[in-house]
C-alpha cells in the first residue's frame, strides 16, 4: 500500500511516498481504507520538526481522515465492513476531561497517521461519519471542526445571543462561524484580505475587520460591539493576537488559545488580564463523546464544511506549502482516488 513517510530527517524535502505492506486488524481493532485526510497548521509544524519535542522518525502524517471500514478484528461490534468512519484525533481520550494519557494519543504523532491507505484503528477510535457529507467533508472534522466546537459549546458554554470574534479564516475559525451562526450567535471575523472577509460575510459573519489596515483592531471589535466587548474570542494567532484579543473581550469574558500562528511567545498585560477578569484557556481538540454530539448537530443544521482546495495524496507536499503560504479558506484536502 501507499504510505507517506517523514523519514531521514524533519523538512517538508523529507516526506515522499513509500510502500508498506498491508496490515491487519487484530481484536478489538478496525481496518480503514482511507478515502480523504485534511491538513492542519499542526501538521506543517510536524513535519518541519517544530511542534513540540520528542517526534520520532519515520512518521506517517497527518490526524485528520475518512475511510471505509475493510474488515474488523474479533470483539468489533460498532462497525462492519463497508462503514463510513472518522477518526478521531486523541485516540486514547473517549470522555471526561482531558489526561496526559489522552493527550498522549494524537494521529500523526505519536501514532502513525492518515497519510496511508490502509490503516487499523481501535475500535473506539473511531466514529461513523455524518450520512450527508462527502468523504473529503468527513475528513475536515476531527481536529479543527472538534476544537472550534469543543470551544464553543463545551468549555465556554455560549448561549444565543453571545457574541463571538473569530481569528483568520482558516479551519478551525470557518468552523466556529459555521457553528456560531447556527447557534443564534453574533460574529465577528478577522482577516488580512477583504476578499475572505466578503467570503466570511457570505457565510454569516455579521462583522468583518481587516487587521493589516487596522492593526489595532480591537477598537474596531468595542465598536461593532457597542463598546462592551465580546463574549467570546477564538484565539489562533499567539505572539501577535494575544494582547489584542485581551483589549476586546468584555468583562468576565472567555478566550480560547488554540493557536500561534504568529508566533509562539507574548508577554500577556497582567493588569490588561486582571481587569478584563476575563478567562483564558488552552485547549487541543476534544473527546470521542463531543466528537459524537457535534456530529449530531451538524446532522441535524446540515452543515458542510467549507473545503478550499483539494489535493491528490502524491502531492501532499504541495499540500502543505499551500497551508504555509496562508492562502486557503477554510480547509485543505488530499483525496486519496486521484
Amino acid at each position: 500500500m501507499r504510505t507517506l513517510e517523514l523519514d531521514g530527517g524533519f523538512g517538508l524535502e523529507n516526506l515522499k511516498l513509500a510502500e508498506r505492506p498491508a496490515p491487519t486488524p487484530g481484536p478489538g481493532e478496525v481496518l480503514v481504507r482511507m478515502r480523504a485526510a485534511s491538513l492542519n497548521y499542526r501538521d506543517l509544524l510536524m513535519v518541519q520538526g517544530a511542534y513540540g519535542a520528542g517526534a520520532r522518525l519515520p512518521l506517517v502524517p497527518f490526524s485528520d481522515g475518512c475511510g471505509t471500514v475493510e474488515a474488523v478484528g474479533h470483539g468489533v461490534g460498532a462497525f462492519a465492513p463497508g462503514d463510513r468512519v472518522a477518526t478521531l484525533f486523541f485516540q486514547n481520550w473517549i470522555s471526561g476531561p482531558p489526561s496526559l494519557k489522552g493527550l498522549s494519543s494524537a494521529l500523526g504523532s505519536p501514532i502513525d497517521g492518515c497519510g496511508r491507505e490502509l490503516a487499523v484503528f481501535r475500535e473506539d477510535g473511531l466514529i461513523k461519519a455524518p450520512p450527508h457529507l462527502t468523504d473529503l467533508e468527513v475528513a475536515t472534522l476531527p481536529c479543527a471542526a472538534l476544537t472550534a466546537w469543543r470551544a464553543l459549546f463545551e468549555d465556554a458554554r455560549l448561549t444565543p445571543g453571545d457574541t463571538v470574534l473569530l481569528q483568520g479564516t482558516g479551519g478551525v475559525s470557518i468552523f466556529g462561524l459555521q457553528f456560531a451562526k447556527a447557534a443564534g450567535l453574533e460574529t465577528v471575523i478577522t482577516s488580512s484580505s477583504d476578499e475572505k472577509l466578503a467570503r466570511a460575510k457570505a457565510l454569516g459573519a455579521d462583522h468583518g475587520i481587516n487587521y493589516k489596515t487596522a492593526p489595532e483592531w480591537s477598537k474596531a471589535v468595542r465598536q461593532a460591539t457597542g463598546g462592551r466587548g465580546v463574549d467570546f474570542v477564538m484565539e489562533v494567532g499567539g505572539a501577535q493576537t494575544l494582547n489584542e484579543s485581551l483589549r476586546c473581550i468584555r468583562i468576565g469574558g472567555h478566550i480560547a488559545v488554540i493557536g500561534v500562528l504568529s508566533g509562539p511567545q507574548e508577554p500577556v498585560s497582567a493588569p490588561v488580564l486582571i481587569g478584563t477578569n476575563a478567562r483564558v484557556q488552552g485547549l487541543s481538540v476534544g473527546s470521542r463523546d463531543m466528537f459524537q454530539s457535534m456530529s449530531r448537530a451538524l446532522s441535524l443544521h446540515k452543515l458542510r464544511p467549507v473545503v478550499d482546495r483539494v489535493f491528490p495524496l502524491a502531492e501532499a507536499r504541495a499540500a502543505l506549502e499551500a497551508m504555509a503560504s496562508g492562502s486557503h479558506f477554510g480547509k485543505i484536502v488530499l483525496d486519496y482516488s486521484l
